[in-house]
């Protein structure tokens, strides 16, 4: 009844705002064609490949990458917003500020069998206690070269995978049999140890120790068991250091055959081993 000028200006406000307010508010879309399927058939698309995945956690760069080989082709970006629209991202890790590190380098290599990376966690389990797991992984390839796990930390079963390692990818266990290869290890009490730099010499392996106090050294193996640890150790019980020793055998299997490798274009291990024995065997 008094007009809205008037009433603007005794609230101190601009009719613009006023008019703007009244407008009807549409729900934000994407602009462009829909794409391969709507976004609500897309989410369930989506949550069908995280159920069916063995493995828990995977962003959304892993599931763009097994939507399209199951047929359904659409960008990453749109993966990306319709995970985070519905909660189905997963957990985000925490931002570390960048300094000068002492090894500022390159850690992987362009071929297989070149250096492996070598490191221990350990793990409780219901009737024996703590076991300790070692572990050897390609740098190359990102596979699980050899899994074990022990109720002792001792040095002989530190070698346990790199035994499985070198009989895997060089057929035999003898002097000089893995001329060629490095190992990447740290500073840990059986990997410096007398014995097991014996058995590296034994096999014609260079020892290459990370420096001290810089973990990035060993990067491959320790994202290796972060994931071991995401994976299976933090969401599953094990009544005995046997029952785990055979569950990461199987997980080790299942690993190889099945995880996804981002800077191989998605391959697994052992598509991206593979590939190099056939483009070797061919030259």
């Amino acid at each position: 009844m008094y007009g809205i000028k008037r009433v603007c200006e005794v609230w101190n406000i601009c009719r613009s705002t006023l008019y703007n307010h009244r407008k009807e508010v549409k729900p934000t879309q994407r602009r462009g064609p829909t794409g391969a399927c709507p976004d609500a058939e897309l989410v369930e698309r989506i949550r069908s490949v995280l159920k069916q995945s063995f493995f828990v956690g995977e962003g959304y760069r892993k599931v763009w990458a097994r939507l399209r080989f199951e047929g359904t082709k659409t960008s990453k970006e749109r993966v990306r917003r319709v995970m985070r629209e519905n909660n189905l991202q997963s957990t985000k890790r925490p931002r570390k500020e960048e300094t000068h590190k002492v090894h500022d380098g390159r850690i992987t290599t362009d071929a297989p069998d070149e250096m492996w990376g070598m490191d221990a966690t350990s793990v409780i389990t219901r009737e024996e206690g703590t076991a300790t797991i070692f572990i050897a992984v390609d740098h190359c390839t990102q596979e699980c070269i050899g899994i074990h796990a022990s109720k002792s930390a001792k040095t002989e079963q530190a070698l346990e995978p790199l035994r499985q390692g070198v009989k895997h990818s060089f057929g035999n266990y003898d002097i000089k049999s893995a001329s060629g290869l490095s190992i990447r290890h740290d500073h840990g009490s059986q990997y410096i140890s007398k014995k097991f730099q014996a058995e590296l010499r034994f096999l014609g392996i260079a020892s290459t120790p990370s420096y001290v106090r810089e973990p990035q050294c060993n990067g491959v193996a320790e994202r290796f068991i972060k994931m071991l640890k995401e994976q299976i150790l933090h969401i599953r019980y094990f009544k005995t250091v046997e029952d785990l020793r055979q569950a990461l055998l199987k997980f080790k299997e299942v690993y190889n055959a099945g995880w996804l490798v981002q800077k191989h274009k998605y391959q697994t291990p052992n598509q991206v081993r593979n590939s190099f024995l056939t483009t070797k065997k061919v030259a």
